[in-house]
């Protein structure tokens, strides 16, 4: 369904170091920058950017929206979200673990140094 996701972010090295750290926790490559400042990650499963704002005004957060990363397991949620405190994110909501009973999921959510709402996700069994 999705070709690609870009965030706007106010530090572009803040968001790379962060960004950079919590894709090693999941397995992924560092961001490579383009011609034109973006840090651009790849994968065989679509394409995740940073930009600074194209109109010079300040990156802001989404009010109410998360973007979710998958992780292989709950190890890879728990790497993930150490990564991203270590790397100026901002733990946010419950700490990582189940939810949703036992057919639940295993989230774990951080804001990004931009203030940005993500999680990785682990589907179990």
């Amino acid at each position: 369904m999705f070709s690609h996701v870009m965030l706007g972010v106010t530090d572009m090295q803040a968001s790379r170091d962060f960004y950079d750290a919590t894709f090693a926790a999941l397995g992924h490559d560092a961001g490579v920058m383009d011609d034109k400042g973006r840090c651009i990650y790849r994968t065989k499963y679509g394409v995740f950017l940073l930009t600074l704002p194209i109109d010079g005004d300040s990156a802001t957060a989404g009010n109410g929206s998360t973007i979710g990363f998958a992780a292989k397991d709950a190890a890879a949620a728990d790497a993930w979200h150490a990564a991203g405190v270590a790397n100026g994110g901002t733990a946010c909501e419950d700490p990582p673990g189940m939810r949703g009973g036992p057919n639940g999921l295993y989230l774990a959510y951080l804001r990004d140094p931009a203030g940005n709402k993500i999680c990785a996700l682990h589907r179990p069994g």
